[in-house]
């Protein structure tokens, strides 16, 4: 039968593996989508800023 501490060792494993699962998740599904947000709003700044140079 089990003991206490190996139930508590369990718990952990599973909580470790959770978190790395939700991480691994993370890093792959929301970075990219935040960096590419980022990326066209920089070059829309940019866009506007050439075309207010021309203006000018």
């Amino acid at each position: 039968m089990f003991e206490f501490d190996q139930f508590l060792g369990f718990l952990a494993f599973l909580v470790i593996l959770g978190i790395g699962f939700w991480l691994l998740i993370f890093l792959t599904a929301i970075i990219p989508y935040w960096i590419g947000g980022a990326l066209t709003e920089r070059l829309k700044e940019i866009k506007e800023s050439r075309k207010n140079k021309e203006e000018a």
